[in-house]
């Protein structure tokens, strides 16, 4: 089931399924540690002899954030309790705090006592082994532990803080857990359980009839019980003597005031796709540590299929994420990313597979050895990409004492890789896995993005006087560009081969299959977009590859298997391929008007696509739509931040007077709100 909803503060992410429960838990780093592993934690009401756990099943739910933050808007009716709720959370933009005030509607006309259930399946440090589950009679709350890893549970009815109702029990086999214990509208009481444990508290409410009563609800995060300044018992008295609604308020007012920093002006783009741009930089930001690691996605549901997740940094889609952000101004978080890569890189160039959030080697599928030959295990455009988006954060951020220490960790560590992991005899970079991480080739993606990192490299040499390296970085890149005119255009195909493999003399095996990663070659500098060997590539794509269903958009390549759902599509549509021929669209306008019309579509697909509440899978199904594969992607959302920024820039371009070179479109628009908003928020 996809996650939805995610929240975070880039020390905890917490992430909610369709029906609404939390289903994964990240702390104390974003992608490591999940501490729910994907188990629901189920919520319910009970009222006058009846229960119900809150889900799409018996339940009219809505799923939304309020606009510009990471505060959740959760809605739903049951018809058959008479009841209505209106949820709203956070996590704290600040401390590690997960908060919830929960807004109870009796729909009927008389008076009745509502009790609410919230329940916990947590499995510390992502396993069940040795957990405790106690209830806490000094300030009555309820703590979940194992060794450095505590999370208090406490509520709120009235303003009077502490758990009515609560169970610790046992879950695993022959034990159903304490939720089973809610549904009579009673909890048992038992103060403690160890093992594989759960837990559930609850409170009951007086509703009056048609009226609505408010109650709050949150779970602190923290690596000590008692005693420290961020304690358990620490953040849980600030909740307490502040009052949970001034979290929600300070969370809501540092979001606005961040996404709403830059102030774009976005001309006539329409207000759903400005919210989409909005919402996209905001899931970006939950999806990234504070430790600079920019993590794929933060989905445990993927582990069905090779018990292993997406909550790892990939080099390349990081240095995308990167630029992404980078382009719309958030340069700190772009920093602390380069800064982590710079202690990443292999002493000998290169990146390897991916990493943990905590800098470490993930696991990795890509073996040392192919046909009793040694080789690495990499692909070489996670190397390139984070030298191409390290200059680009230079080009505009000009922040020389960041870059000083990172041009001998990853310039001229990578620059070098590069110029000499190269094929003997066609001159092409070697063999490495491509960007899907299924083929050993030369792929055209792995070629643009060394064109680009090399292309960087050179001018950061020639930046800071180092002549030797630019001129030997400038000869390799020469090189290769000749190779990629020789060996990858096909006139054959009448366009570019998504890859080639070096055989024997100088000779090549073409690999023909229509790519939407052939983008490559042209975004990060290889080729001009308006070459016509790259418009005529980028016409077969979007020819071969358009989804001809109801749901459209385009599939990623010819016959892709990868959570396949009909053999009469071409593959299952991806947002990333959608928006890229948008970028290209971008690229070759030359009015206005016919950058509207093409990219404003693209935009609008994705949005409808998207999740209720404008979250971004991998991909969705082509039949109905439905998301498939990780939700939300993080390359997914960086990619419409990317292609909103190259819409208002070149639409710049185009009202561009001929005359005196200004524009009739300024880039930034004064709105005015976001001191105003500033001042909402407090720290401590």
């Amino acid at each position: 089931m996809p996650r939805d909803l995610p929240l975070g503060n880039g020390k905890l992410l917490v992430a909610f399924d369709l029906d609404g429960r939390i289903r994964d838990l990240y702390y104390p780093r974003v992608g490591q540690e999940n501490h729910v592993q994907g188990y629901p934690f189920r919520w319910g009401f009970h009222t006058e002899g009846r229960f119900a756990w809150v889900s799409r099943e018996g339940w009219s739910l809505s799923r939304r954030y309020r606009e510009e933050s990471l505060v959740t808007s959760i809605r739903g009716e049951s018809a058959e309790l008479g009841l209505a709720f209106k949820a709203h959370d956070v996590v704290d933009f600040h401390e590690t705090v997960f908060v919830r005030r929960l807004t109870i509607v009796n729909k009927t006309g008389r008076a009745r006592e509502v009790r609410v259930f919230f329940h916990h399946d947590f499995r510390i440090k992502e396993n069940d082994v040795g957990d405790t589950a106690l209830f806490d009679p000094s300030n009555r709350t309820v703590v979940h532990y194992k060794q450095d890893r505590y999370f208090l549970v406490n509520m709120a009815v009235g303003g009077k803080a502490g758990v009515p109702m609560w169970a610790c029990g046992q879950k695993g086999p022959g034990r159903d857990g304490t939720w089973k214990d809610a549904e009579d509208g009673i909890l048992g009481g038992n103060p403690i359980a160890q093992g594989a444990v759960d837990s559930t508290v609850g409170a009951g409410v007086l509703v009056g009839p048609n009226a609505e009563v408010k109650l709050d609800y949150w779970i602190v995060a923290a690596q000590s019980w008692d005693g420290a300044w961020d304690s358990a018992k620490a953040l849980n008295e600030k909740v307490v003597e502040r009052g949970a609604e001034s979290f929600i308020l300070r969370t809501e007012a540092y979001w606005r005031a961040w996404v709403n920093k830059e102030q774009l002006n976005f001309g006539d783009l329409p207000p759903e796709l400005v919210d989409l741009y909005k919402r996209s930089l905001l899931v970006l930001r939950t999806q990234i540590d504070d430790g600079g690691a920019i993590i794929a996605a933060n989905d445990s549901d993927i582990q069905q299929f090779a018990r292993d997740t997406y909550s790892y940094l990939w080099p390349r889609d990081g240095a995308l994420v990167a630029e992404a952000l980078d382009r719309a101004g958030y340069r700190e978080v772009v920093r602390r990313f380069f800064v982590f890569c710079g202690e990443l890189i292999h002493k000998d160039g290169y990146f390897p597979h991916k990493f943990t959030p905590d800098g470490r080697l993930a696991s990795s599928w890509h073996p040392w050895t192919m046909n009793g030959q040694k080789q690495l295990p990499i692909q070489e455009d996670e190397t390139a990409l984070v030298l191409w988006a390290l200059w680009k954060f230079f080009d505009r951020s000009r922040e020389v004492e960041v870059f000083k220490p990172l041009y001998g960790k990853i310039v001229r560590r990578a620059a070098d890789f590069l110029a000499s992991y190269r094929d003997a005899e066609t001159g092409l970079p070697a063999p490495s896995w491509d960007l899907w991480e299924e083929r050993h080739s030369v792929s055209a993606f792995a070629v643009g993005a060394v064109l680009g990192g090399l292309d960087a490299a050179v001018k950061f040499a020639e930046g800071v006087g180092d002549r030797p390296s630019a001129r030997k970085w400038s000869a390799a890149l020469g090189e290769i560009r000749a190779a990629a005119d020789e060996h990858l255009w096909r006139p054959e195909l009448g366009r570019f081969a998504r890859a080639v493999t070096p055989t024997s003399h100088g000779k090549v095996e073409v690999d023909p299959v229509v790519d939407t990663a052939l983008y490559g070659l042209w975004a990060f500098g290889g080729y001009g977009a308006d070459d016509p060997r790259i418009i005529a590539t980028m016409k077969a794509v979007e020819e071969t590859l358009s989804v001809k269903t109801a749901v459209g958009g385009i599939a990623r390549y010819e016959n892709d298997y990868y959570h396949r759902k009909s053999d009469d599509v071409p593959g299952n549509p991806w947002f990333l391929g959608t928006l890229w021929l948008a970028r290209h669209e971008i690229a070759l306008a030359k009015t206005d008007e016919e950058l509207h019309r093409k990219v404003i579509p693209r935009l609008a697909w994705t949005r409808e696509r998207a999740l209720p509440s404008g979250v971004l899978a991998e991909q969705i199904d082509p039949l109905t739509g439905e998301p498939l594969s990780v939700s939300p992607l993080t390359w997914s959302h960086a990619t419409v931040v990317d292609v909103v920024q190259h819409f208002i820039e070149r639409r710049e371009q185009l009202s561009r007077c001929a005359h005196c070179g200004g524009t009739t479109q300024p880039k930034y628009k004064d709105r005015g709100h976001i001191g105003h908003a500033t001042q909402a928020i407090r720290i401590r």
